[in-house]
């Protein structure tokens, strides 16, 4: 009975403490600076552009969010300089190509049954990035059997019309996109996807085509038909497992509480349950549909000099979970601020 009444005692002291502790005001900005500094940690030197994007930079809301065509699509002059843009294809593993410019990542994963494109980037650059690169590359675009497109923004959807003209092959998108390209048809004057043979994704679904799959996964956040990938790909034979971020940076709403922390809980929800699958399946190597995330563009110069030494993608199970933590805590931290906003009285 003496130790079941010190118990209580205890835990009525326990308690008495945890009252007062709570009536403690809130250190939003300890919170805010512990957030940064573990995006920060996670970083190191691999994800510096990243943390940069999520964690310094303003948000990123330059995209068309109305229903009106692109201002490249009406006016041609507004069309940036090639030099901008302009990447030469390249072959990054024994059967994924890079078709994409210096910023906007298109890809090709050849199977024993044809091609998967990755996404298809700007309607003003996909002809000559992805299908004259196809051909540079001795890639026939007419053997793409798929289009998968990451999310529907302009530089991502853009070119389906174009690559869907050469190919024929049906789309593969979220579903909650699927549904934002039929709300807003002027918005995608020049990139809207052929619906009749459309494929739409609102749960974990695998794309196989000959001896690949593609594994597809819904990760709403970034828009809410984001869908991020996690597929095998060999080097000099051997087996490399990729995670491929589908979207990353915060041009959804976040100017106040509401919409803004939910939507950003929304992006971290799925960034914790992709990683754990990423995690899971072993993936080594970690690809973004941007090369300011990825480095892509850099990445693939140093592919002329590699030889047979260690692959520039390939940096290891660790670095690809340093991502997502990048990704979360920096969400984090632009969380604790509406909720600071929030909670003012």
């Amino acid at each position: 009975m003496r130790t079941l009444i010190a118990a209580w005692a205890t835990l009525a002291v326990a308690s008495t403490a945890g009252a007062a502790f709570a009536q403690e005001p809130r250190n939003y900005k300890a919170e805010y600076d512990e957030a940064v500094q573990t995006a920060k940690t996670a970083a190191r030197f691999e994800h510096l552009g990243l943390l940069n994007r999520l964690c310094v930079l303003p948000p990123s809301n330059a995209e068309n969010t109305s229903d009106e065509p692109a201002a490249y699509i009406t006016d041609p002059t507004r069309v940036p300089a090639r030099d901008t843009w302009y990447m030469e294809p390249a072959q990054v593993f024994d059967d994924l190509y890079f078709v994409g410019g210096k910023v906007h990542s298109a890809w090709a994963l050849q199977t024993s049954d044809g091609i998967i494109l990755i996404d298809t980037i700007y309607p003003y650059n996909s002809e000559e990035l992805i299908i004259d690169g196809m051909h540079k590359l001795g890639l026939d675009p007419a053997d793409i059997k798929y289009v998968v497109i990451s999310h529907a923004h302009g530089d991502h959807i853009g070119g389906v019309e174009i690559v869907q003209a050469a190919s024929g092959a049906p789309v593969v998108m979220g579903a909650a996109d699927w549904d934002l390209v039929t709300k807003y048809p002027k918005r995608f004057t020049a990139m809207t996807p052929d619906a009749s043979t459309g494929i739409r994704v609102d749960e974990q679904m695998d794309l196989t085509l000959g001896d690949t799959t593609l594994q597809i996964f819904p990760t709403p956040g970034h828009t809410p038909g984001t869908l991020s990938y996690i597929f095998t790909v060999h080097d000099f034979g051997r087996p490399v497992t990729v995670a491929y971020a589908g979207g990353t940076a915060f041009n959804f709403p976040t100017a106040s509480p509401d919409p803004g922390i939910p939507n950003l809980q929304a992006y971290m929800d799925s960034q914790e349950a992709f990683v754990a699958t990423a995690t899971e399946a072993g993936a080594s190597v970690l690809i973004s549909n941007h090369s300011e995330f990825d480095s892509a563009s850099n990445k693939i110069r140093m592919m002329a000099g590699r030889g047979y030494g260690p692959h520039p993608f390939e940096n290891g199970a660790e670095s690809v979970a340093d991502y997502f933590q990048v990704m979360k805590s920096c969400a984090r931290a632009k969380q604790i601020t509406l909720e600071e906003i929030r909670d003012k009285p």
